[in-house]
């Protein structure tokens, strides 16, 4: 039977520590938390690294987290050597911030990405550095600098960032809104959780379980590094920080 973990970073990408009491070791020496605000790989985006702290002050770094027999089940993966914890002991959780915070304005910008370009996600992974977002796009028909300059003029909108939750009949009556074109939200939880970008969701709103900035603005300076063809009917686009290079 698997373990239920609270998610403690669907109320708050923003927090950095977090204490849970161990609830399992499994047999490959993952560690089970009944709270965590690590987020384990999922839709594109790699699960947090950082380390738990101990009682005495010692540490057990985590190398990557990811999900259990169910998503609601996380678990941490030690780094190799590391010691494990007892069942029962209380921790705190402490994500790579910078890591995090740069998946986070990462991930915004794929949704951005996807306002801009409004078609079909075929595809999608989330980096710190670099992000693609594919589509279903036969004919581009779209040039990087057209792409970043629209980008770029969310991100100066500076628009709210936030997420609301919709039942899964309310879903099923909007199914539109999935942006993807071969994965669909998680069901059997009874709702479903959107992101939506602008006041009232003016901007967008689609089904995400990541985790994303609280602003537009706090995305920063971006720009669309490079569009592939990928297939007859497949484009990948290449999200990078920074501006767009001069040629």
């Amino acid at each position: 039977m698997p373990f239920e973990t609270r998610l403690a970073f669907l109320d708050d990408a923003y927090q950095t520590d977090c204490e849970g009491t161990v609830l399992a070791v499994n047999d490959r020496g993952g560690i089970i938390l009944d709270a965590t605000n690590f987020y384990a790989t999922s839709g594109g985006q790699p699960g947090d690294t950082g380390w738990l702290e101990r009682s005495d002050g010692s540490k057990i770094a985590i190398a990557a987290t990811v999900s259990g027999e169910t998503k609601q089940e996380i678990v941490l993966v030690p780094a190799a050597g590391e010691p494990l914890p007892e069942i029962g002991e209380k921790l705190i959780g402490h994500i790579d911030w910078e890591r995090r915070h740069k998946l986070m304005r990462m991930h915004t910008a794929c949704h951005i990405l996807s306002v801009v370009c409004p078609y079909p996600i075929t595809s999608a992974n989330v980096g710190e550095e670099e992000s693609r977002v594919d589509f279903d796009l036969p004919e581009a028909g779209v040039t990087k600098e057209d792409v970043t300059t629209q980008m770029m003029a969310l991100v100066a909108a500076d628009q709210p960032v936030y997420a609301s939750w919709i039942s899964e009949a309310e879903f099923d009556a909007n199914p539109d809104i999935v942006k993807s074109k071969n994965v669909r939200p998680p069901r059997g939880a009874g709702r479903i959780r959107l992101v939506a970008i602008g006041e009232d969701a003016s901007v967008d709103s689609q089904p995400c379980g990541g985790t994303h900035v609280a602003k537009t603005g706090e995305v920063g300076e971006i720009h669309i590094g490079k569009i592939e063809k990928k297939g007859r009917e497949n484009r990948r686009f290449r999200i990078r920080f920074g501006p767009l290079p001069v040629n």
